[in-house]
């Protein structure tokens, strides 16, 4: 499919074919192409947790309150931020950035380029992602005296930067879903489940957060609910 076919295939699908079989195969080829979704920084604050156990599939439609979309899924895919892993995802690209630059860059210009990006993933990234012992106010704080005198970044309080890793993560979703358009296979991005529970039947840790639940599957006829609805274009397009 062109481009254009791929979004119009690509539906919120809410009832999938029990007798069509997914490949578990596609799913984590798709998955692959979501990974290299743009990530604020590369950081990458995100995990996919690929449920394709039965039982596992029957608990975790229950936490997306039983909704016909999750019950009827041969597979699901939720897709977590993982703000937590700031300092272990800020050094694996500090490392790649170094090597990067040793390849690509002229030698004259390697030291002071490696000096910049120790300066980035090693001081600024986690200034920006720490939320303990008060760092966020001293952040918001320090970034709101730099503003007075020049042009800066200002969006650094906790909530902030919890939109800005959900933002990356909702990148790799919507990839994701348009992966397994461009496959011929369907999708429905789900926002209503029991985030405690599912963060439960997963063991995710305090700090980590379900952005979506993703079912995965082939339609039925009754899979899609009429035609889309969109506002006017000319509601949301503004031309400067």
């Amino acid at each position: 499919m062109d481009f254009k076919a791929v979004i119009d295939h690509r539906r919120a699908v809410r009832d999938y074919d029990s007798n069509r079989v997914l490949d578990p195969v596609l799913v984590v080829d798709c998955l692959k192409l979501a990974q290299l979704s743009p990530s604020s920084s590369n950081m990458q604050l995100y995990e996919f947790y690929h449920i394709t156990d039965v039982d596992m599939l029957k608990k975790l439609a229950k936490a997306c309150l039983s909704q016909q979309a999750a019950a009827s899924a041969s597979q699901m895919v939720v897709f977590v931020t993982r703000q937590d892993k700031y300092a272990q995802r800020a050094k694996s690209v500090l490392s790649f950035e170094r090597n990067n630059i040793k390849t690509y860059s002229p030698p004259e210009r390697q030291a002071s380029r490696i000096k910049r990006m120790e300066k980035y993933y090693g001081v600024l990234m986690p200034t920006i992602y720490r939320t303990t012992f008060g760092v966020s106010s001293l952040r918001s704080a320090a970034f709101l005296a730099i503003q007075k005198f020049k042009p800066t970044y200002d969006r650094v309080s906790v909530t902030d930067v919890r939109i800005m890793v959900h933002k990356s993560c909702a990148l790799a979703a919507q990839t994701f879903m348009l992966a397994m358009s461009a496959a011929g296979a369907d999708t429905c991005p789900m926002e209503g489940f029991d985030s405690k529970m599912v963060k439960n039947l997963l063991n995710l840790p305090e700090d980590a957060e379900v952005n979506m639940i993703i079912s995965c599957g082939y339609r039925t006829e009754k899979g899609v609910w009429g035609e889309r609805f969109r506002v006017p274009f000319e509601e949301v397009y503004r031309q400067i």
